[in-house]
């Protein structure tokens, strides 16, 4: 499957790496792809946003959240693909990192807003990069949830987010989006304010 990544830092770059060793179609997709703070990513796979995407089945976005609607609106229309947001809107406020919106909206639904036409999907956002690389290490499987509206397209995520270790959870319809982000914000607290740090995962265990 031809992905395309929009994004190359820590969790752009290690989903691209992740899915490659399993045997996904992967390209990256970048404002400046002559930048030599990408060196590290082999060339071939290295594209100017709008051109990674134009063969690519699925998008994932995995940009910060202040680059993310200027980012999408460089790529022309996304209409029929999946797109996949791993995002979190995140801003600092007094307490530190904090949701910049929520409840009544999402990230998830403001990014369908941009890519109309596209089947967006809510799903890897409430784990670190780190456990994207080695999900599949953990005793138990770490679960991760995903958002969205289409049941066809969502068994393709739910098949990609299993690839990289996880066990895949249907979470609704993507303006469940409004529960998963706030998640996303417990794992930070765990792991920047509770002394967890970033060595954990969350898990479903079931009683039989």
């Amino acid at each position: 499957m031809r992905i395309a990544v929009i994004g190359a830092g820590s969790v752009g770059a290690t989903l691209g790496h992740a899915w490659i060793e399993r045997g996904e179609d992967v390209v990256w997709g970048l404002r400046n792809p002559g930048d030599p703070k990408y060196a590290a990513l082999p060339k071939e796979r290295v594209k100017a946003a709008a051109e990674a995407v134009k063969r690519a089945e699925v998008v994932v976005i995995a940009t910060p959240w202040s680059a993310a609607e200027a980012a999408i609106k460089t790529l022309g229309s996304l209409a029929g693909k999946i797109v996949i947001d791993c995002m979190n809107p995140l801003g600092m406020g007094p307490d530190g990192l904090q949701l910049v919106l929520g409840f009544n909206t999402s990230a998830g639904e403001q990014v369908a807003s941009w890519a109309p036409g596209a089947f967006v999907f809510k799903t890897l956002n409430t784990t670190g990069a780190g456990n994207m690389a080695r999900a599949a290490d953990y005793p138990v499987k770490p679960v991760m949830l995903v958002a969205g509206d289409d049941a066809g397209k969502k068994r393709v995520v739910m098949d990609l987010v299993g690839k990289l270790g996880f066990e895949p959870a249907d979470a609704g319809p993507l303006k469940n989006a409004r529960l998963l982000e706030p998640f996303a914000v417990l794992r930070i607290d765990q792991a920047m304010k509770r002394g967890r740090g970033r060595e954990f995962a969350f898990a479903l265990v079931n009683s039989r």
